[in-house]
């Protein structure tokens, strides 16, 4: 019987997950691949927990939300595919030498509004620079698309965004790379997660899972941004080849796509940390609870 894969939304920098499609790597450890999408990014662990799919791919904030409003769930992460946050800050004129976070307390932001967890790593990195995220000046209810529109015409002043936005401003020169989060360091963005049910009856098919995007892990480490580009082409038709190439290759330079499927305790606890300053979740769910490395450390060893 297939495993119903879903995606929580579509994004370039789950490339590696698409590349696994694409390239047949499910398909070669013997595993049948059903690929759905979430209608909403709110709604993937819902559909995990009704049971209309098998196995989701997507951040461990929707896990830790999902223990929050249900304690008694049972999901869990396990195959870490994006180790670092994939969100750029994007400025309307160059930023001022040598950056800091503290600069964009002169600037009207405009944050994320599709899904919490970018703003909530930015909140958690101005606290650590000792920064109240309350004094930002802040746009928080506009689309990633309608954002990029008022920087261009002077409506904001920096936007957060992830790729292929980036890439689309700087092609156009309509902005600057002021901030890319991915240099905080590890920050677990994207595992598969799976009910612990499901993770004890299909356990062999979900190594198999494991161990295909573990390959494919291996391939993206080594590929041009290009190359993964030509892979997941099909998954964005509607974006320049020009622009994905450069949004894959500028993921690849900064680091964000893991070599391993192994989710690191501190590149978990560091997402974690920043849902309970942001008042997201509490108390959080443990490492302990929310992650299982079993299956990745036995396909690894296969």
């Amino acid at each position: 019987m297939a495993i119903t894969l879903q995606e929580s939304l579509r994004a370039v920098f789950y490339a590696p997950f698409y590349a696994a499609l694409s390239r047949g790597a499910f398909d070669a450890e013997g595993v049948e691949i059903k690929f759905a999408s979430a209608p909403r990014p709110g709604d993937a662990a819902k559909r995990l927990m009704d049971n209309t799919v098998d196995v989701c791919w997507g951040g461990p904030m929707r896990v830790n939300e999902t223990y929050h409003q249900m304690p008694y769930c049972d999901i869990v992460c396990f195959g870490e595919v994006v180790g670092r946050d994939p969100f750029l800050l994007m400025g309307r004129r160059p930023p001022r030498d040598g950056f800091t976070l503290a600069d964009l307390k002169s600037v009207r932001l405009a944050t994320v509004s599709e899904v919490p967890t970018p703003w909530l790593c930015l909140q958690h990195d101005l606290r650590d620079a000792g920064i109240d995220p309350a004094s930002i000046e802040r746009v928080t209810d506009q689309t990633m698309a309608r954002n990029m529109e008022a920087l261009k015409t002077g409506e904001v002043d920096v936007i957060q965004v992830f790729e292929p936005f980036p890439s689309l401003l700087l092609a156009d020169k309509a902005a600057y790379v002021w901030y890319e989060a991915a240099t905080r360091g590890p920050t677990s963005y994207t595992t598969f997660y799976a009910r612990r049910g499901t993770m004890i009856k299909r356990r062999d098919e979900l190594v198999r899972m494991v161990r295909a995007i573990a390959k494919t892990e291996a391939w993206v480490a080594k590929a041009s941004g290009p190359d993964i580009a030509s892979a997941i082409a099909s998954y964005f038709t509607d974006l320049p080849r020009p622009i994905l190439d450069a949004a894959c290759t500028r993921y690849k330079s900064l680091g964000i796509w893991n070599e391993t499927p192994i989710l690191p305790r501190i590149s978990y606890d560091r997402l974690r940390d920043s849902l309970v300053s942001g008042g997201f979740v509490s108390p959080g769910t443990p490492f302990e609870t929310a992650v299982d490395n079993s299956l990745a450390e036995e396909a690894l060893r296969a």
